[in-house]
């Protein structure tokens, strides 16, 4: 696991987005799979702007989706479909096309999951995946103990998360109680894991997921599995990494053509 620590949010998006434009460059149809809510916002603000400008060609690339909210129309705002059509897939100008994720609507919800997992491995897999992380550790919507080998299904949200996304919605009853999540076995098959925290709210959590032990109680600690994860962080997100020095030394020490 590579730990980057970087100034502040703005920093680490552009940081990612050159990750994701030197992929794209090398794997022009390269699948990324894409994470929700306020976080990667300065990545995908980043990414566009390099497309924008001609410094990367997205036109082929692939987006895959992390989660779905169940039971939220297909069209409704807050969506993850909707979301990540808003702010992925129109800002770099791909076609709808170019989108996969499952589906929140269905009736037979675990067929759905079987089917998405299906999907992404007939893409050939998923290339770089894109995570949050919860302040309770959970990546995608794994909440706490889920288990480390699990595919993509069904999760029930937490009273904590249910709390942190009510700021998405207009009242906090509106936010669904379940959805479907890949599992924490579906995103360790990505091959590359880029994971961005900002905030001294998220310190504890990223603190646990690095340097603590791996453990289901917190699912992102699942990354000290995967041979090419990267964690960056802002400063305040790195607050209580006891390695923070070391971390400084090694990415400062990096030579560039590695890249994260």
């Amino acid at each position: 696991m590579e730990v980057v620590i970087v100034q502040d949010a703005a920093a680490g998006g552009e940081l990612i987005a050159e990750s994701i434009a030197a992929l794209l460059r090398r794997k022009p149809d390269a699948l990324l799979g894409v994470a929700t809510g306020s976080t990667p916002l300065p990545i995908y603000e980043a990414l566009t702007a390099k497309v924008r400008s001609g410094a990367v060609d997205a036109s082929h690339a692939r987006i895959a989706q992390l989660d779905e909210y169940v039971g939220l129309p297909a069209g409704h705002p807050e969506s993850y479909r909707s979301v990540v059509l808003r702010q992925v897939v129109e800002p770099l100008g791909l076609p709808e096309s170019a989108f996969m994720g499952p589906d929140g609507t269905a009736e037979d919800v675990q067929a759905a999951c079987d089917a998405y997992d299906r999907a992404l491995a007939e893409a050939g897999g998923v290339d770089l995946q894109l995570l949050g992380i919860g302040t309770d550790g959970h990546i995608g919507f794994n909440e706490p103990c889920s288990s480390l080998a699990s595919r993509t299904r069904i999760k029930t949200l937490t009273r904590q998360t249910r709390a942190d996304n009510a700021r998405f919605f207009d009242r906090p009853e509106e936010v669904p109680h379940h959805v479907i999540t890949q599992g924490i076995g579906t995103i360790l098959e990505a091959r590359h894991l880029v994971l961005l925290a900002t905030g001294e709210g998220k310190a504890e959590a990223v603190a646990q997921a690095v340097e603590g032990p791996l453990a289901a109680v917190v699912p992102a600690s699942a990354l000290q599995l995967h041979a090419h994860a990267t964690v960056v962080v802002d400063e305040a997100a790195a607050s209580k990494l006891k390695l923070a020095p070391y971390f400084r030394d090694t990415f400062s020490a990096k030579p560039s053509w590695q890249g994260i």
